[in-house]
């Protein structure tokens, strides 16, 4: 499996687990909800601004979004 998809399947995970919506995380990152789904889905190829971003909201090492 690509790191992409990886990452998106771990973004998803750890959205559901903090109960968020797409649309609530995307305004918690200043992102667009389309992005996250796109993201979610391993369609766009994450910027390192993004992970920070995205890890922030969720509370997470941004580590934690790429492991396996």
């Amino acid at each position: 499996m690509s790191i992409i998809k990886k990452f998106g399947q771990n973004l998803k995970k750890l959205r559901t687990e903090n109960s968020l919506s797409q649309e609530r995380l995307a305004f918690m990152t200043k992102l667009h909800r389309t992005y996250i789904s796109d993201v979610e889905r391993g369609n766009r190829n994450v910027s390192l601004i993004n992970i920070e971003k995205l890890a922030k909201a969720l509370r997470v090492d941004p580590k934690d979004l790429l492991s396996n």
